[in-house]
């Protein structure tokens, strides 16, 4: 990556310890950029926080109507979930309705992100199966548009039906065409864009224009942001997030450190990316900008958690904290 901004310093006593640079892009629906940091060209790879892009041909093809979708289900598929109970029984039940099993999947396995589930499972001698994968709901929503289209077993397979009308949605609402994918964690394609695309596009489900698409993409929003533990899960940013700004955005998190945001009252999106991966700075940059959208209270538990820490060590004394760069907590919308 080329020309990252400074965004995040990890503060240890009187030293800044560590640096994360990155980029991100804010985007008004009506009138493009508002604000930028890093390079707005950077192409990127939007893996997890492009989930509700990758469901919106489940909607558009009439998919999640004719199998009578929840809106919850919906959150769902845009979720990189715990695999709680309640992430793990609505996947048994989804896939119970298209006559499928889980080895229909083809997310695979991995332990639940959840400690309390994965300790449940390690303690009773039980292998983790594809239902507690974070990406169980995409591929559940995958299945469902399958099933709707007649397509073949391998849909995650970047020739496939599913994938291509995937790929065809992403480029629309990027407005660009996609320089090519990377395979997943989940073993779909995720399609790279740059970080104007990523945000133009989130920016237009903050506000959807007119039509079929349009609506599809409200719904997605107003599911995600309605069910924020569905979307993550206890102790998540996503849902942590989410809930503290009471269901009027919807916020989306990806590996290696990418974090996308949808304001429906501002009609604008936002994409963040960190250049080295890490996670903490990408939730902390989130927070700063929500904070500085005025959807979310800079004294919020949640807020200070994300932006200033602190960082504690195992015996819960205070070492240090982080701090955003000077760009990034005078922005306001």
């Amino acid at each position: 990556m080329t020309n990252a901004a400074p965004l995040v310093e990890v503060w240890r006593g009187p030293f800044c310890e560590s640096l994360h640079r990155g980029h991100a892009v804010i985007w008004d629906a009506g009138g493009g950029i508002v604000a930028a940091w890093g390079d707005p060209d950077q192409v990127i790879l939007p893996r997890s926080a492009s989930k509700m892009m990758q469901a919106l041909p489940l909607l558009e093809s009439g998919a999640a109507d004719a199998f009578g979708l929840t809106e919850a289900q919906l959150a769902l598929a845009c979720a990189s979930h715990q695999g709680e109970a309640v992430h793990t029984d609505m996947v048994t039940a989804w896939l119970a309705a298209l006559d499928l099993t889980e080895g229909a999947m083809r997310c695979g396995a991995h332990l639940p992100y959840s400690e309390e589930v994965r300790n449940a499972l390690v303690c009773s001698h039980t292998a983790p199966d594809q239902r507690h994968n974070n990406c169980s709901g995409k591929h559940s929503g995958f299945l469902t548009l399958n099933k709707h289209i007649g397509g073949g077993s391998e849909y995650v397979d970047p020739s496939h039906p599913v994938q291509k009308a995937v790929l065809a949605a992403f480029e629309e609402i990027t407005e660009e065409t996609s320089p090519g994918y990377g395979i997943d964690g989940c073993s779909a394609p995720n399609f790279a864009c740059t970080m104007t695309g990523f945000a133009r596009a989130l920016a237009s489900y903050a506000k959807p224009a007119p039509g079929a698409r349009g609506e599809a993409q409200a719904r997605l929003t107003h599911a995600m942001a309605t069910y924020p533990h569905l979307v993550a899960g206890e102790g998540r940013a996503c849902t942590t997030l989410m809930r503290a700004m009471e269901g009027r955005v919807a916020i989306k998190t990806g590996a290696e450190a990418v974090f996308a945001a949808m304001l429906p009252d501002q009609g604008i999106g936002i994409a963040v990316k960190i250049e080295d991966g890490t996670t903490r700075g990408a939730e902390a940059v989130i927070t700063q900008l929500l904070i500085g959208a005025g959807v979310l209270d800079a004294a919020h538990p949640a807020a200070q958690q994300y932006t200033h820490g602190p960082i504690v060590n195992r015996r819960d004394i205070e070492t240090g904290h982080y701090r955003l760069v000077d760009d990034l907590t005078s922005w306001r919308l």
